[in-house]
């Protein structure tokens, strides 16, 4: 089993979770998260007056899949789906999940997802 988080700018959460679905991936947990980079954060003017924003908004998306297969699948979904080509559009990191249980019904690992 694998498990994929994305960092991805905000506004293209819609675009990735369409692409996923696409995909046929199911499921997904999205949190709104701050965070920062090599851009190291950006300047803003508000009301006459400049200052320095350090942490900038981004969405994380974490999926968890059986299959190796399933995980390159939607590697390539969110990664299309949230390439704009600018600076900032995040990362998609892939770890080995070694186990899952379903709480409800005591379900273990693939029969868990």
């Amino acid at each position: 089993m694998k498990k994929i988080e994305a960092i991805i700018k905000p506004f293209k959460l819609e675009d990735v979770k369409e692409a996923l679905v696409e995909a046929g991936i199911e499921g997904m947990t999205v949190s709104e998260v701050k965070g920062y980079g090599r851009q190291q954060g950006h300047s803003e003017l508000y009301r006459g007056a400049e200052y320095v924003v350090e942490f900038i908004p981004k969405i994380k998306i974490e999926i968890v899949v059986s299959t190796d297969e399933y995980a390159d699948i939607a590697v390539k979904a969110i990664n299309g789906a949230a390439k704009t080509g600018k600076i900032g559009d995040g990362k998609i990191f892939v770890s080995t999940i070694d186990s899952v249980l379903r709480i409800r019904t005591d379900e273990r690992d693939e029969e868990a997802l």
